[in-house]
């Protein structure tokens, strides 16, 4: 056994041998240095473009960072053209062989702090907030089913992925009375279970998923990332507007209190 082995390791080194005697002598009748040409094939070897079908460049750069920005802003009042923007960069990002602990950390923080905000405004907004924000045809609905299910009414819309709205919820639990450690208790409970779903599923089944829509989303990376952006920029000035539109009200509301307190004393 051990001769039968030496005799084939004897027999590929002197075909390596033979085959680099070939190629040097080759290379000198064609006048070329055979150092040099072994030096420029690797060289362009070296060279050749890494692509990477899965996904494109300006989303796998997005990170942690930008999980956490995207997730802000879709728990905030500030929409965004994508219902389950989270979800969906979440899932993507780990499916690119991003690490999903980190990743579900990012979503769930940014989303606790999204949500956060959002349940401030209702809480100093009040009725304000809710007819600012919230559509008159789900509204005394919204109102009606806060009111007798507290809980169930920020952990469901929470848990539960889009068409189920959550602006609407998380503004009623800060306008109709729900307290911030209820709320942050619930909202945090239901998005870290979500989110660890999603990216369970991006480590089991997301690269079979992204590997479908690889192509199209390589050829229109760019303008995606154009849309995507302007987007977003009108969705900040949007709530940046809506928020001072509130604040003006609250003004012109406490005013009007104020004046007829003086009147009335």
């Amino acid at each position: 056994m051990g001769a039968a082995m030496g005799t084939a390791t004897g027999t590929n080194e002197c075909r390596s041998a033979s085959a680099l005697t070939t190629f040097v002598a080759r290379s000198g009748a064609e006048g070329q240095d055979p150092m040099s040409t072994i030096v420029k094939n690797s060289a362009a070897t070296a060279q050749l473009p890494v692509h990477h079908p899965l996904m494109p460049h300006w989303l796998t750069s997005l990170g942690a960072l930008g999980l956490f920005s995207v997730a802000v802003l879709d728990s905030s009042v500030i929409p965004l053209s994508l219902p389950g923007s989270t979800d969906l960069l979440l899932l993507w990002l780990v499916a690119n062989h991003g690490n999903p602990w980190l990743l579900a950390f990012s979503a769930i923080a940014g989303s606790i702090v999204g949500g956060y905000t959002t349940w401030h405004i209702g809480r100093r907004g009040g009725e304000d907030a809710l007819r600012r924000y919230v559509p008159p045809r789900i509204l005394g609905r919204i109102v009606v089913w806060v009111e007798r299910n507290p809980v169930l009414s920020v952990f469901l819309p929470a848990v539960l992925p889009p068409p189920i709205p959550l602006l609407p919820f998380a503004l009623a639990a800060g306008a109709l009375g729900v307290t911030r450690q209820r709320f942050l208790l619930v909202y945090g409970s239901a998005r870290s279970l979500r989110y660890s779903l999603v990216a369970w599923l991006g480590v089991a089944y997301g690269r079979h998923i992204v590997r479908l829509w690889s192509g199209t989303l390589e050829k229109w990376s760019t303008p995606l990332l154009c849309v995507f952006g302007v987007l977003i920029a009108g969705g900040v000035c949007f709530g940046i507007w809506k928020i001072r539109n509130l604040r003006k009200s609250e003004a012109e509301r406490d005013f009007a209190l104020h004046i007829k307190a003086v009147y009335a004393d």
